[in-house]
């Protein structure tokens, strides 16, 4: 049966995917890993940080964030992710320098595109009253990129999953950040694009959640819907229409 929310207070976001993309990924390691010597063609490099990034996601558990738990945090968990990108690619291994100018090029604005429909939606949300929250599993770096784009001023609360120290889609880190808010789960709608993590993950912590689908499939395609979907979101009894886990999280 499908249940929407008592009142909607506030609404919570995901990041990459849904706020910002990297739009050239396998070319910024391309660039960085050609002044260390190596050199590994940018679409090359693009397939093998996903392979790699999934790779790793399948020995991770929500209930321990992945770059938390790493004994050298997050620095140390992207320079094995790195290490295994190369290996991969059949390439010398990169040196620890290489891994830190990588590391240090993701903390800024430059690698990241913030999409077009992003500041128009969260000016529209704020303008209702609602309070507004990033629920990411990011490490230590996530608000030093916020604030590079301008967009840290606007949130209440900027929950990551190293700061909580578990990963959506575990309940945990929604109930940090609807705490955080001061509001009730039912009075909260998460945005995302994956299935798994931000859809289910927020409905099983009591949240509303829509899915972000850009190529279609999902609740929206757009933030510019964000605003009047927002108050028809399904609550957590509700069935969004694309939660079958088709789509590969981010």
């Amino acid at each position: 049966m499908r249940r929407t929310l008592s009142r909607v207070r506030a609404v919570t976001l995901d990041v990459n995917g849904t706020l910002l993309s990297c739009p050239d990924l396998g070319g910024e390691y391309a660039r960085v890993f050609a002044r260390h010597g190596i050199e590994l063609d940018a679409s090359r490099l693009g397939e093998l940080i996903v392979t790699v990034w999934r790779e790793l996601g399948c020995s991770a558990h929500p209930a321990r964030d992945r770059f938390a738990a790493h004994p050298e945090g997050a620095p140390g968990f992207w320079r094995r992710f790195v290490e295994r990108v190369a290996e991969l690619g059949g390439a010398p291994r990169p040196s620890r320098f290489a891994a830190a100018e990588l590391y240090e090029r993701f903390a800024t604005a430059a690698p990241w595109r913030l999409y077009d429909d992003a500041l128009p939606a969260l000016d529209a949300l704020a303008a209702r009253g609602l309070a507004l929250a990033v629920v990411s599993n990011w490490d230590e770096r996530l608000p030093r990129v916020l604030a590079a784009h301008g967009l840290a001023p606007r949130f209440r609360a900027i929950v990551y999953s190293q700061a909580v120290g578990v990963e959506k889609p575990h309940r945990a880190i929604f109930e940090r950040a609807v705490a955080a808010l001061g509001v009730a789960p039912a009075e909260a709608v998460h945005v995302g694009d994956s299935p798994r993590e931000d859809v289910e993950g927020a409905r099983a912590a009591g949240l509303g959640a829509l899915l972000l689908a850009r190529t279609g499939g999902g609740d929206l395609e757009s933030l510019a819907d964000l605003d009047a979907a927002v108050h028809a979101a399904p609550g957590p009894a509700g069935a969004a229409r694309a939660t079958d886990g088709t789509r590969e999280p981010d």
